[in-house]
C-alpha cells in the first residue's frame, strides 16, 4: 500500500501535524472491544485518542466506559424509547459528522457490525476522513442473520481504508470480495484482550447464588418474535436441573425484558438481574459450565474461556469456534434449543478446554502500531504479510471436526 494517505492537505509524518485518531462507537459492546485499543493507541503514540460515542446504548455504554476508565470526547445521546432503525440512523449521521469536523479528525476507527458503527463510518467518509474497521471481515453471508448487523459490517468494508481482520477466515472473506491484500491485517479479536484481562480481575457479584453455574442472553433483533417461547424453553430447563443456577442478565430494551421475564421470573434457579458491568461477566462466563446466547462476542468469550456456548441463531459468522469443538448451534426452535442445551450440560460439564482461535491477547496493540505505521510514525508492522502465527492459518482445519 502506498504511503500517501492525506486529508485536509496534510500528510502524516510529514509535518508537524500529530494525527487526530477517534473512536467511534455507540454500544457496550463496542466499548469493550475498543477499550483495548484506546489504551494501547495512549501507549503508542504516547496520548489519548479522541472518542465519540452515539449513545446506542446509554446506559451500558456508561457502564463499560466508567470500567475501563475511559471518557467520551463528545456523547451524541440518540437513545429513545423503543427506537427504530431508520430514525436512529437519521439522528447519528448528521451529529457524527459535525463532531468529527469539530475534532478535526484525522482517522476514524470503528468496531464490529452496529447501526452505530456504520453510521460513523459512513459519515467519516462523507467527510473525507479514512476510516480503520476492527473486527472486519465475519460473515454470516444471510443478509436477514444477524439482522441488520450482517449488512451494516459488510457496508463498513466497502468504506474502509484499513481492515482489522481478527481471524485467518475473516481475511479470506475479504481478499475473495476483492480487498487488497496490503489494507487487511489479522490482529486476532480485541474482545479477547479484554476477556483475559477482566476475567483474571473480576469478581462474581455478591448476590449471586451458588454455582454451577449456566449464563444466559437474549437480545436480538430477528429474535424478538420468539424470546418468549425461547425463554420458556429455558424455564422446563431450568425446572429440569435444579442443581444448578441459570444467570441471566437481562438487557435493558423493554421488547426484551417484557418477553422473557414473565417465563422465568418464578423459576427459582434463574437468577434474573440487569447486565453486569463487563468484570462481573467475565467472572461469571469463567465459572460457567455452559453459555447460553444469541450474543456474538459471547460466542468469542466463551472459546476463549474454553466453555461451551449453545448460539440460539440459525447461522453464525464465527464458524472458528465451531471447529474448535466448544460453539454449537442451536437455530431458534425452542425444542431443539432445550434438546442441545441438556446434550451439552451432560456431555460438556466441568469441561474445560480454552482455545486460541480468536487471538492472543495482543489484537489491540497491532491495531495500534498499523495506525501508527499508516501516519508515517513508525517501521510496517512485520506481520502485515500474513497470518500471525502458523497455527491461524487454517484455523477450522487445525482445530478438528466440527460438532
Amino acid at each position: 500500500m502506498a504511503d500517501d494517505l492525506r486529508h485536509n492537505g496534510n500528510e502524516f509524518g510529514k509535518d508537524s501535524t500529530w494525527p487526530r485518531i477517534v473512536l467511534g462507537f455507540g454500544t457496550r459492546p463496542e466499548a469493550i472491544k475498543l477499550a483495548p485499543v484506546h489504551h494501547a493507541l495512549r501507549e503508542v503514540l504516547g496520548r489519548d485518542p479522541q472518542v465519540l460515542v452515539t449513545g446506542q446504548h446509554q446506559e451500558q455504554l456508561d457502564q463499560a466506559l466508567r470500567v475501563f476508565g475511559i471518557e467520551a470526547t463528545a456523547n451524541l445521546r440518540v437513545m429513545t424509547v423503543r427506537q427504530q432503525l431508520p430514525e436512529l440512523a437519521q439522528r447519528i449521521l448528521p451529529e457524527a459528522a459535525r463532531q468529527l469536523r469539530n475534532m478535526r479528525a484525522d482517522y476514524v476507527i470503528v468496531q464490529g457490525d452496529t447501526l452505530s458503527s456504520f453510521a460513523i463510518a459512513w459519515a467519516a467518509f462523507l467527510e473525507n476522513i479514512p476510516v480503520g474497521h476492527v473486527e472486519a471481515g465475519l460473515r454470516s453471508h444471510d443478509l436477514e442473520r444477524p439482522f441488520p448487523e450482517e449488512a451494516n459490517r459488510r457496508m463498513i468494508g466497502v468504506l474502509a481504508d484499513l481492515h482489522f481482520a481478527p481471524t485467518a477466515l475473516a481475511r479470506e472473506n475479504l481478499l475473495r470480495e476483492g480487498v487488497a491484500s496490503d489494507r487487511v491485517l489479522v490482529t486476532g479479536q480485541t474482545g479477547v484482550d479484554a476477556i483475559l484481562h477482566a476475567a483474571e480481575k473480576g469478581v462474581v457479584p455478591a448476590d449471586l447464588p451458588a454455582g454451577p453455574f449456566v449464563t444466559i442472553t437474549l437480545h436480538r433483533r430477528e429474535n424478538w418474535a420468539i424470546l418468549e417461547d425461547l425463554a420458556g424453553a429455558l424455564a422446563i430447563l431450568a425446572g429440569r436441573h435444579r442443581d444448578r443456577t441459570f444467570v441471566f442478565p437481562v438487557h435493558l430494551n423493554p421488547i426484551v425484558r417484557e418477553a422473557v421475564l414473565p417465563p422465568l421470573e418464578n423459576e427459582p434457579n434463574v437468577f434474573l438481574s440487569d447486565p453486569f458491568d463487563f468484570g462481573s461477566m467475565a467472572a461469571v462466563l469463567a465459572r460457567s459450565e455452559l453459555i447460553i446466547t444469541d450474543s456474538g462476542g459471547l460466542q468469542e468469550e466463551g472459546t476463549v474461556l474454553g466453555v461451551p456456548v449453545l448460539v440460539v441463531r440459525d447461522v453464525t459468522e464465527r464458524p472458528e469456534g465451531i471447529a474448535a469443538g466448544l460453539i454449537r448451534i442451536a437455530g431458534t426452535n425452542p425444542e431443539r434449543l432445550l434438546f442441545l442445551a441438556e446434550d451439552m450440560l451432560h456431555g460438556f460439564a466441568g469441561r474445560r478446554r480454552p482455545s486460541g482461535v480468536y487471538g492472543d491477547g495482543l489484537a489491540a496493540h497491532r491495531v495500534a502500531r498499523a495506525i501508527a505505521w499508516r501516519h508515517g510514525l513508525t517501521e510496517r508492522p512485520a506481520e502485515w504479510s500474513g497470518p500471525l502465527a502458523a497455527e491461524w492459518a487454517d484455523p477450522i482445519a487445525a482445530q478438528g471436526p466440527t460438532r
